[in-house]
């Protein structure tokens, strides 16, 4: 059964405001279980990041970072959004998805890796990291916080502009990671909204197949 799916563009949106609008977003679906799901696509400005954790290592301290600095409520390590970077933040009720966190996460993957292959860029997993990879070189982070069943936080696709920004954290926690976008992967004159269309185009239908094949692994749970 196709379910009713938004995807809107938002341009350049300060990553408060966002924040704020997701929290909004999964208060309404915790009270009226029937509203769509929604993917917030967007760009921020220049902001660090780092998820639930006590072990803070990936920023190397703080006092040294050039841009502002948000705990939230994710998980995993510190990593960098800017300019040049596609945001997708879905806000997506897991009841609807067999309530498995992996499986969700594997779609978002999937969904990012397809969106690469039309742009003739081979991604991949990696054994034991999310994400998606060219090769060995990281090309799209995820980071998911999960309230009643109920997505938040998303993506970071690496599109075009400057990943220098990384050079100040160790991203996501992994030393020696090389850091690369669609811009050095494939050509130059790529535009982030140019790429927020494409999976505006694919996500819908991705995020249908991920309910069908719940459906067909747990037609209870799919239901309940």
């Amino acid at each position: 059964m196709t379910r009713e799916f938004e995807v809107r563009w938002l341009g350049r949106v300060g990553f408060a405001e966002a924040l704020a609008m997701q929290e909004e977003l999964v208060a309404q679906r915790k009270e009226d279980r029937s509203l769509p799901d929604v993917l917030l696509l967007l760009e921020h400005d220049p902001v660090y990041t780092i998820g639930r954790t006590p072990d803070q290592a990936s920023l190397r301290g703080s006092a040294h970072l050039p841009h502002p600095l948000f705990p939230i409520n994710r998980g995993g390590q510190a990593t960098y959004h800017g300019p040049g970077q596609l945001m997708g933040y879905p806000i997506i009720d897991l009841h609807r998805c067999g309530q498995d966190l992996h499986r969700y996460l594997r779609w978002v993957e999937d969904l990012l890796i397809e969106l690469l292959s039309h742009y003739r860029i081979c991604g991949h997993r990696r054994e034991g990291l999310t994400g998606v990879w060219v090769e060995e070189r990281k090309i799209a982070s995820i980071g998911v916080g999960v309230r009643h069943w109920i997505t938040m936080h998303g993506f970071a696709l690496n599109v075009c502009g400057d990943l220098l920004p990384f050079d100040h954290i160790t991203p996501c926690g992994i030393t020696g990671v090389a850091m690369t976008s669609m811009e050095k992967e494939f050509a130059a004159g790529l535009r982030v909204i140019d790429v927020a269309l494409e999976v505006e185009k694919i996500a819908p239908r991705s995020l249908n197949d991920l309910h069908h094949a719940v459906e067909v692994d747990s037609p209870v749970l799919a239901n309940t």
